[in-house]
């Protein structure tokens, strides 16, 4: 989607990975102009920085190898949970899990999967788009166990950054009129795209 975003503008891209703690500041302090990133539309988020119309719709859920038992949040307790600290499946995980539950909170997505891997840790606090990731790393070993919610991604900009977020959400909209975010959802998430919300509760998607 950011190079599409690129193309549109006819601009280059350039694009800067960055672990889920470091994207906001990054973005508030002039490091990057745009997060395309799988950046959860949260309230508390949306009072840092501005969010586009959403484009993709998430999923927060548990994954585990097919040979750890848990089919309840209660299950949760018997093992190590790993997350990326301060992300969507950090806040769910926390909140579903029994207490006394051991989270491992690690500095970013890839060291949360490389803990569930390599055995650190026995099941993973994710998004829709690990299993692909856990997949490439060890094939037919790890499923879906638990879903905590759903939720939507949007881009983010600068609070105030009115021209920016303008000619996301309109850029948004073409996309989604010519096809061009179907095919990107079919490729990449293995799924139809589904409606997206015109509307979530103190999140704006346009500069007020």
């Amino acid at each position: 989607i950011g190079e599409l975003f690129g193309k549109e503008l006819g601009v280059p891209i350039q694009f800067m990975a960055l672990e889920v703690a470091n994207r906001i500041p990054a973005l508030t302090a002039g490091r990057v102009d745009v997060l395309f990133a799988t950046m959860a539309m949260l309230p508390d988020r949306a009072k840092a920085v501005q969010f586009s119309k959403p484009y993709v719709a998430n999923q927060i859920v548990l994954l585990a190898p097919k040979t750890v038992d848990i089919k309840t949040n209660a299950d949760m307790a018997k093992f190590t949970i790993s997350v990326a600290r301060g992300a969507a499946q950090d806040t769910e995980v926390t909140r579903n899990a029994p207490s006394g539950t051991n989270i491992l909170r690690m500095d970013g997505d890839a060291a949360s999967i490389q803990a569930v891997v390599s055995g650190q840790a026995q099941a993973i606090g994710g998004n829709i788009f690990y299993i692909r990731r856990l997949e490439d790393a060890k094939p037919g070993v790890f499923e879906q166990k638990l879903t905590f919610t759903s939720i939507y991604n949007g881009a983010c900009t600068r609070l105030g950054e009115r021209e920016l977020n303008a000619a996301i959400n309109t850029f948004i909209d073409k996309i989604k009129a010519n096809g061009e975010l179907t095919k990107i959802t079919r490729k990449w998430m293995n799924a139809e795209q589904p409606p997206m919300p015109e509307k979530l509760d103190n999140i704006p998607f346009t500069v007020g």
